[in-house]
């Protein structure tokens, strides 16, 4: 079947901009993955007859329409209804759905009202698509050559219903027979237009696996999918793309799939046994308060200090009062002091410190943006001079991760700290 899927999602707050549409996001990237054509994005609010209209458009050009939100309890959800209406099929009560949503509100000790019955009903003849994490089922119906999916908006319970549901029965309807994986490679310090230019052939003469890139948050992420009736044979086209990427971009690769930076260093200070502590000027604790998200920080992170003026340079943080005098606290020789003594203070085998100006004005004749970053240990301390741009929250975040990336290739260099 040549796919031509349109997404459609139903909710006001998305025309008013009150919140994002992450949901077609995620559906076109899946369908991406599984090899099926997105064409088209479409939003409308609640209202029937807009909604109609939408799928009327939608039935003349895509052979499969998938719906997101409109399936709760409330007059203004109103999808099933409209399409049951449009299509002249019944609305049915599903009993699983309907034994599930009474569970819940004995559960929580809670009195149903009538209106949440509704969220039982189900187109008839309809394949049910079960709601884990939720209430109102999902659906999916096929009616003169085009299948109808239906899901719930809140991403929480449309996404683990896609995954588990939706794409296996999509595969199945479609006779698709390949094996379908992917792998994402994850990097940090190469912009997306510098990484498509050092990859420019590969991506042009993609066909299996394909390569998509995604920029976001500073980072950079390849998405690799290969086809393949055997899974060992996807897996080893997906091996050889992967080397033949790495071996122009690999000084930037730093993990797979959904790791980040942070949950990378953490790892490898663990693996290490390694110890850090922190002295921040710049980021005001943002690396400290970032690295303890990370499950298992608790053993290799000993503390740190906000040292955002120069007195608790000087007074706490040991740093020379002729350094803040001479260089001044922007400087790579105050960078090399604060990682020195955060190292020493707090008996840590590593200190990491961030100084810098991210702005809205200049600081001691240095420009906005200007980042240095120390890295200690019992081998050597060196200092990283940035150049970033941005605004002054994103200087400040971005700095953080050049800190992650420094500090892994300081880990990998010296492998006993």
């Amino acid at each position: 079947m040549n796919t031509k899927t349109e997404i459609i999602a139903v909710g006001s707050e998305l025309l008013l901009g009150q919140i994002v549409n992450s949901n077609a996001q995620f559906i076109s990237r899946e369908l991406a993955e599984m090899g099926f054509n997105t064409f088209y994005h479409t939003v409308t609010g609640d209202n029937a007859g807009r909604l109609t209209e939408a799928v009327k458009t939608a039935q003349s050009r895509s052979n499969i329409i998938i719906f997101t939100g409109g399936l709760g309890p409330t007059k203004d959800d109103l999808t099933k209804e409209a399409i049951a209406g449009h299509l002249n099929v019944n609305l049915v009560m599903d009993a699983e759905a309907m034994a599930s949503i009474e569970e819940y509100f004995v559960k929580v000790k809670r009195t149903m009202t009538e209106n949440n019955r509704k969220q039982a009903l189900v187109l008839e003849g309809a394949h049910i698509l079960k709601n884990d994490t939720g209430m109102a089922p999902g659906m999916a119906l096929e009616s003169d050559g085009i299948i109808y999916l239906l899901m719930p908006g809140p991403p929480s319970e449309m996404r683990p219903m896609f995954l588990n549901y939706a794409r296996p029965y999509l595969l199945e309807r479609l006779g698709v027979q390949e094996k379908i994986m992917s792998r994402v490679l994850r990097y940090f310090g190469i912009g997306e237009s510098q990484l498509e230019s050092e990859l420019e052939d590969l991506i042009d003469s993609q066909t299996n696996p394909t390569i998509a890139p995604l920029a976001g948050d500073g980072e950079v992420t390849l998405r690799l999918t290969a086809k393949h009736r055997e899974a060992t044979s996807a897996t080893q086209l997906l091996n050889e793309m992967e080397q033949k990427i790495n071996a122009r971009v690999g000084d930037y690769f730093y993990g797979y799939d959904s790791t980040s930076l942070l949950q990378e260093v953490t790892d490898a200070l663990i693996e290490r046994k390694t110890t850090i502590a922190s002295a921040e000027s710049l980021t005001g604790g943002l690396f400290s308060e970032q690295l303890t998200t990370v499950k298992g920080t608790s053993s290799v992170l000993m503390g740190g200090i906000v040292c955002y003026t120069n007195a608790v340079k000087e007074n706490l943080l040991k740093v020379k009062q002729e350094t803040l005098r001479n260089h001044g606290a922007v400087s790579e020789q105050c960078a090399r002091e604060m990682a020195e003594n955060i190292r020493h203070l707090a008996g840590s085998d590593i200190g990491i410190s961030f100084t810098g100006v991210a702005g809205p004005e200049p600081m001691e004749g240095q420009p906005v943006g200007t980042v240095f970053i120390g890295i200690s240990s019992k081998n050597e301390t060196e200092v990283h001079k940035l150049n970033l741009a941005g605004s002054r929250d994103g200087i400040r975040k971005r700095s953080v991760k050049y800190g992650c990336r420094f500090l892994m290739k300081h880990l990998e260099k010296h492998t006993a700290i």
